[in-house]
C-alpha cells in the first residue's frame, strides 16, 4: 500500500487530542492509513460480531482492556461506545489515546457532537489524489484512462479490474450502507435514482426534476442526496454570492466524488468510450473538483469550495476562499486552448471589481491537454498539474 497524504495531519492531531476520528467512504483506505501509520498500536475491529458484541454489552470492560494506543475500527457499529468513551476520557485525557474509524459519518457525527465535542480531532479520508496515485506502480498515464477507472485504492494495490470492482461496491454500499440508514422498501429505485444523479453530475442540483424522473417525492429526493453526501459519494457543491447587484444563482452543483463510479453508472465500459461521451466535460469537471477537495481534506483543511452563475453573465466552475484570496477556476475538457476558455474569467473579474470586492483573485484555466501557460487574464494548467490551482 501507499503512503496517503492525511498521515501527517493525523499524526499531528494525535498529539493534540485524547480521541482521533478517521472517516470518510467505504474503502478509501482508513484502516490501512491508521495501521501504517502506527504500527506498534493495538488494533481491534468492531466488524467481527462478536467484539461489536462486547462493545455493546459490556462497554466499560471493552474500554478498561482497549484503554490506550490502540485503534478501534469500525466504531459507527457501536455508536453508543461513544457515550462511555467520553467519562473514560474526562478523567484520562492524555492525548492520543484513541484513534477511531468510521465508513458511515452518518453513524458517528450525532454521536460525536454529543459526547465527544471538543475532545477529538476529525479527519476525513477520501480516495487516493492525483498525487497519491502516482504511487502505484500501475496507475494510469493518460486522463481517459484515469477518469474511467476511478481512484478507489484497491484497485490498484489488489489489481482488480474497475468495472468489476465498482460493481460489487455499488451492490455492497447499497445493499448494506443505504438499508441500514434510511427505510428504503425498493432498492431498485434507490439503484435508479443513484444512476439519474450520476447523469448529473457536473450540473446544477433541482430536487424537482430529478424527483420526476425518479418518480420519488420531493422530500425523498432530499433524504437520498443527504445518504449519498454523508457517506461521500457526492459532494453538493454550494453557490457563492456577495453584494455585487447582480442576479446571482444560489442552487448548489452536484458532483460525484470518484469519477470511476460516475464511470461504471452511466454503463461507460472502456476508457476510448469516454473519450466520445456527451457527458466527457460533465465528468472531468467533477474530477477537477474531487481532486481540489481530496487536496484540501488531506491536509486538513474546510473545503470552502463554491461554483459561482449569474442569471445573465458570468459562470465560473469553481471558486476557493483562502482569507481574502480568491481563486477562479474554469474547467475545461478540451486539449486545445481557445480564446473562449478566458471569457468568464475577464467578466467575473471586472464585476468584482465594480462591486468592490477588496479580494485578490487569482484565475485559472485546467483543461485536458498537457501545456501550461501563464497568460495574463489567466494561470492555463494541464489536468496533471491541477495541485498548483490550491491556494
Amino acid at each position: 500500500m501507499i503512503h496517503r497524504t492525511l498521515e501527517k495531519k493525523l499524526n499531528e492531531l494525535t498529539s493534540y487530542y485524547p480521541v482521533v476520528i478517521v472517516t470518510g467512504p467505504r474503502q478509501s483506505g482508513k484502516t490501512t492509513l491508521c495501521r501504517m501509520a502506527y504500527p506498534n498500536r493495538r488494533y481491534v475491529s468492531l466488524e467481527a460480531l462478536d467484539t461489536r458484541d462486547y462493545a455493546r454489552n459490556d462497554p466499560r470492560g471493552f474500554l478498561a482492556e482497549y484503554s490506550h494506543d490502540v485503534i478501534i475500527d469500525e466504531v459507527q457499529h457501536v455508536p453508543e461506545l461513544l457515550n462511555y468513551l467520553q467519562s473514560d476520557v474526562d478523567g484520562h485525557p492524555d492525548p492520543g489515546r484513541f484513534i477511531l474509524t468510521g465508513s458511515q459519518h452518518f453513524g458517528l457525527s450525532e454521536s460525536v457532537s454529543q459526547s465527544l465535542a471538543g475532545r477529538c480531532g476529525i479527519l476525513v479520508l477520501l480516495p487516493p489524489s492525483l498525487e497519491e496515485l502516482r504511487r502505484f506502480p500501475n496507475s494510469p498515464s493518460d486522463l481517459f484512462s484515469l477518469l474511467w477507472k476511478g481512484s478507489y485504492p484497491r484497485i490498484y494495490d489488489q489489481n482488480i479490474p474497475a468495472h468489476q470492482w465498482l460493481a460489487d461496491y455499488t451492490s455492497t454500499y447499497i445493499q448494506r450502507d443505504v438499508r441500514q440508514v434510511i427505510n428504503v422498501t425498493d432498492l431498485q429505485s434507490f439503484s435508479g435514482f443513484l444512476k439519474l444523479c450520476a447523469g448529473r453530475t457536473g450540473q446544477e442540483l433541482n430536487f424537482s426534476t430529478l424527483g420526476n424522473d425518479a418518480g420519488v417525492s420531493h422530500n425523498t429526493v432530499r433524504a437520498w442526496i443527504s445518504v449519498l453526501e454523508t457517506s461521500y459519494i457526492i459532494h453538493r457543491l454550494p453557490a457563492w454570492h456577495a453584494n455585487i447587484r447582480k442576479q446571482v444563482v444560489k442552487t448548489p452543483k452536484l458532483h460525484f466524488l470518484d469519477s470511476g463510479l460516475v464511470c461504471y453508472l452511466l454503463g461507460i465500459r472502456e476508457p476510448d468510450q469516454l473519450r466520445l461521451h456527451p457527458l466527457r466535460g460533465a465528468i472531468f469537471e467533477s474530477w477537477i473538483v474531487s481532486e481540489i477537495y481530496k487536496a484540501r481534506a488531506h491536509s486538513g483543511m474546510e473545503p470552502n469550495l463554491f461554483h459561482y452563475r449569474e442569471a445573465r453573465g458570468p459562470e465560473i466552475d469553481l471558486l476557493m476562499e483562502h482569507g481574502r484570496q480568491l481563486a477562479a477556476v474554469e474547467i475545461k475538457s478540451g486539449t486545445t486552448i481557445n480564446e473562449d476558455f478566458f471569457k468568464n474569467l475577464k467578466r467575473f473579474s471586472d464585476r468584482m471589481k465594480d462591486a468592490g470586492q477588496k479580494r485578490r483573485i487569482q484565475s485559472y484555466i485546467v483543461y485536458g491537454g498537457d501545456t501550461s501557460q501563464k497568460r495574463t487574464t489567466a494561470h492555463v494548467l494541464p489536468w496533471h498539474e491541477v495541485r498548483k490551482v490550491i491556494v
